[in-house]
Parts: structure tokens; sequence; C-alpha cells
């Protein structure tokens, strides 16, 4: 176990270094910089040159990288904010909890409808459920999630006013109206998370569950004369789970993508909003920090995974 856990992290270790060096390198070829957000066309070069100096930006690319990397590895500083003149560590706490709501809802919501539609369209192959649900599936996969953001938003926050068109909650409220008032916020971007990330757990589980349900042992637990719903649920479906959870790991990677566009057309206050405003601001120090926090989520819900699977499937051992 030890050894499994020393492997992980290793491998998460450098991940995650790759990542923050990635992402320094790729803001730092964008076009443009932080001043030419800041300053007026009629102010002087040497303004502009003294920003820069401020900011840190007029040291060569490998200077301002090692001193990045010092500040992160060696005193766990992500600097300060160019445009909210605060620590990142700060702007991105107060963000970090929405982003959390959003994808901790749509991860939720989807396992619940996701798994069963897949044990459903398995158990009924090649019949007309199976066919609906697969069609549903391909829809999901094909559709594009700004369009369906935008589409519900015009529809359901402009034309017929249900839910609110922005935001994550209503101004001067506590106690149940405030919970309330960010579950209503939430149904829009949860649905459009949802609906795009459930062909994947639909074709997944569907997929595991045909496999084994053609197993030996579910025939001889047919044979034994178990209900057919405790043979489909209690046996089949936990083995077909195992594999599953592995894709369910890997997809947070596609859900946070996914939470970032999403954030973004609902004016939802989150890190993928936060990250949008920061590329228009050119706000280097909250982008490095976004990503990195994004990146070690990612990594750290692939090792839980990992060791999940692990403890679940006794034929796989610690290596």
């Amino acid at each position: 176990m030890k050894k499994f856990l020393f492997s992980r992290l290793l491998r998460a270790s450098i991940t995650i270094f790759i990542a923050v060096t990635i992402t320094f390198l790729i803001l730092r070829v964008m076009p443009g910089d932080p001043t030419s957000m800041m300053l007026d066309s009629r102010m002087s070069e040497a303004t502009r040159q003294k920003l820069l100096e401020g900011f840190g930006l007029d040291q060569n690319l490998l200077v301002q990288y090692f001193i990045f990397l010092k500040q992160l590895f060696l005193n766990f500083d992500l600097g300060n904010s160019f445009v909210h003149r605060s620590p990142v560590v700060e702007v991105i706490m107060s963000r970090l909890p929405w982003t959390l709501i959003l994808m901790i809802a749509s991860i939720i919501i989807t396992t619940l409808i996701g798994i069963p539609m897949g044990v459903l369209a398995a158990y009924r192959k090649g019949s007309f459920t199976d066919q609906i649900i697969n069609a549903f599936s391909i829809f999901g996969i094909a559709i594009f999630l700004p369009w369906l953001a935008i589409s519900l938003l015009y529809l359901f926050g402009l034309q017929i006013p249900l839910f609110p068109i922005g935001g994550a909650v209503d101004h001067n409220l506590s106690g149940w109206a405030y919970i309330v008032s960010v579950g209503h916020h939430l149904i829009l971007p949860v649905f459009t998370l949802t609906i795009i990330n459930l062909a994947n757990y639909v074709l997944f589980m569907r997929a595991s569950m045909v496999d084994v349900l053609s197993e030996d042992y579910i025939r001889t637990a047919r044979a034994k004369g178990l209900r057919e719903r405790v043979v489909v649920w209690r046996h089949a479906t936990r083995n077909a789970m195992l594999s599953t959870i592995t894709m369910m790991g890997l997809q947070v990677g596609t859900i946070v993508g996914g939470a970032i566009l999403t954030e973004t057309v609902f004016a939802y206050p989150g890190l993928g909003r936060l990250i949008y405003e920061a590329v228009q601001e050119h706000d280097y120090p909250v982008l490095q920090g976004t990503f990195l926090i994004l990146a070690i989520t990612v990594v750290v819900v692939n090792i839980i995974t990992d060791v999940i699977y692990t403890y679940l499937d006794p034929k796989i051992k610690f290596n």
C-alpha cells in the first residue's frame, strides 16, 4: 500500500509540476500584457515600464520562472493579483466554494441518473428503451455546451423567466431564503453540466453491464432461482461499477472544463468565471493559481479513484 501511494504521489507531483510550467509559459507568450488593460493610450512608455517593474514582468522569462517556482514551492505563495491587488489565494478562495457546489451537485445528479439508465439500457439491450437511451446519449455527446447554456438562458431566463440569468445568490438574504436562492441559481448551470456529461456515464455503464450480464456467474445466479432484481442490481451492477468508477475519476477533468464554460455563460461567480475574467485582464498570478488548483483537484481525485478501485476489486494488487 505504501509503495502504491508513493508511486501515485510521485506521478502526481510530476504531473502538477509540468502543468504549472506549461501554464506559466503559455501565459507569457499570449499577445499583450497586463499594462495594455490598465493604461490609457496616452500614457508614456516610462509609466508602462514602471508598472511592468512593479509586477515583476521587466525580468527575462527564465528569471520570472525561477522566481515563480521559488515563491510557490518554498514559500507556498501564489503572489498577488495584478487587478484585484490582493493575494491570489484570497481571490481564489472567494470563488472556489461556488465552483465546488456546482461540480459536486452535477456529479451527484449525473451519477444518480446515468448509472440506472446505463443498467436499464444494458438489461433491455436491443429494445426500444435501449434505442431511446442511446439516442439521448448521442445527443448529449454531440451537443455544444455553450449553445445549450445560451439556449436555456434565453428560454428560461428571458422568454419564460423562471430562473435567474446570472449570479449565484440574491443579495441581502439569510437562513433558508439564502439556501433556496442558491439552489434556484444552480438549476440551469447544473442542468447544463448534467446533460453534457450524462452520456458518458450512461454509455460506459451500459457497455460494462452488457459484458457482466453475459458472465457465467450471472447465469449461475439465475439458475439458483435468485430474483431477477437481485441478480441485476446486487451481482451484475456491483461488478460493472468497477470500471465505471475509473471512468468517473477521469471524467472530473471534463467536468472542470465544462464548468469553466458554464460559469462564463451564466455569469456564475466560480473559478471558471474567474479564469475568463483573468484571461481578459492578463492577470497572470490568478490564472497560474486557478490552473494549479484545478490540476491538483483532478490529480487527487484520480488517486482516490485508483485507491477505491483496488479495494473494490480484490484481483487488483497494489503496485
